[in-house]
């Protein structure tokens, strides 16, 4: 069945029929998404010996063709599950769902999908995005922008080309995602992407029409701030001016992004502060400094480890004395505040 899951009656084993040829849709559990131990991979000529509880289809080639080739008649009869990952391509509001099946459940993964399908009479319910929980957390250390798409030129208005084009005119902004060509880095595996993209300021996202995008997820829960375009579902995901920045207006979005400098960098503070640009500090505790008085600025100062504390013994008797209390690295929560402060500071002047 492709890529679909077949659930066992023990526990929650999941099932992916594979070939050995790996034509499409059989290619297993591959290497670029990390399951868990229950999710394994059978034969799809051994299908058939196998008990289950259901049968998810994730594709219309499961549902139209695979299913005759590969189940039993006993299976046939099995309670049925239709994964429909995307909204509607044809038209937005009044393409039909293949499924028109009452004895079969349709799920979509965002409640945006549910509403724009007609999902004729089949039964319909939304299980939304889930991803894991990342190990690593936002850093910011480059001043610069992530954008995470495959095929970025081949999709072309669909995700966004044209407005990556347009705001990476007066935004540094990095590409990563399979067939980025000129555009972009490249791939990076799925397994390395949090540790790659917690390394920047912003997360972009310049789709016009999709689902909410996973990479979108894994980015919030990693703490970094979404800027993108107010379509689908993310407006329900993105606290507008707390968690990120979203709008119709592109030039809108540009301008937020370049409201502010968030900076654990010395030479970027003082630059902020003689143009008198608006600052949030990532203020490392190792010897007191100045703080960027020219500008408007919130400071978030943190503790270091010991080992990165200056070796000066006049420092560290002054760090002794001052910084007697740990402080805790910001969180993303922290620094998203401290964005809506300034924010609402500069509005209402």
């Amino acid at each position: 069945m492709g890529v679909t899951f077949f659930t066992s009656r023990k526990v929650t084993m999941k099932y992916i029929p594979t070939k050995l040829e790996k034509t499409e849709g059989y290619y297993g559990r591959g290497e670029k998404f990390l399951f868990d131990d229950n999710v394994k991979e059978i034969q799809a000529k051994q299908v058939k010996q196998y008990q289950f509880d259901c049968i998810l289809f994730q594709t219309n080639q499961n549902y139209l063709a695979d299913q005759f080739e590969i189940l039993s008649e006993e299976q046939w009869n099995l309670p049925k599950i239709y994964l429909e990952h995307d909204p509607p391509r044809e038209y937005p509001t009044n393409t039909k769902q293949l499924i028109n099946n009452p004895s079969i459940t349709l799920v979509h993964v965002t409640h945006y999908n549910k509403l724009m399908w007609d999902n004729n009479n089949t039964p319909t319910y939304v299980t939304e995005h889930g991803v894991s929980k990342p190990s690593v957390k936002y850093l910011r250390e480059y001043n610069k922008e992530i954008v995470v798409i495959n095929n970025l030129p081949a999709r072309g208005r669909l995700l966004g080309l044209d407005v990556f084009i347009e705001v990476r005119k007066q935004i540094p902004l990095d590409l990563i995602g399979m067939g980025s060509g000129n555009l972009g880095i490249g791939e990076v595996l799925h397994p390395h992407i949090p540790q790659y993209i917690i390394q920047y300021r912003f997360f972009f996202n310049p789709i016009r029409y999709t689902s909410l995008g996973l990479a979108v997820c894994e980015g919030m829960m990693m703490g970094l701030p979404v800027v993108g375009l107010v379509t689908t579902e993310l407006l329900s995901v993105i606290n507008n001016g707390h968690s990120g920045y979203i709008h119709t207006d592109v030039n809108y979005l540009i301008a937020k992004i370049n409201l502010l400098i968030i900076s654990v960098n010395t030479v970027a503070v003082h630059i902020a502060a003689a143009v008198q640009t608006p600052v949030i500090v990532l203020y490392a505790l190792t010897h007191p400094q100045h703080t960027p008085w020219k500008s408007i600025n919130k400071v978030l100062p943190f503790s270091i480890p010991d080992p990165m504390q200056s070796k000066n013994e006049v420092i560290r008797y002054v760090n002794e004395q001052l910084y007697t209390t740990p402080v805790n690295f910001p969180s993303a929560r922290d620094i998203s505040d401290a964005i809506h402060e300034i924010s609402g500071n500069l509005i209402s002047r």
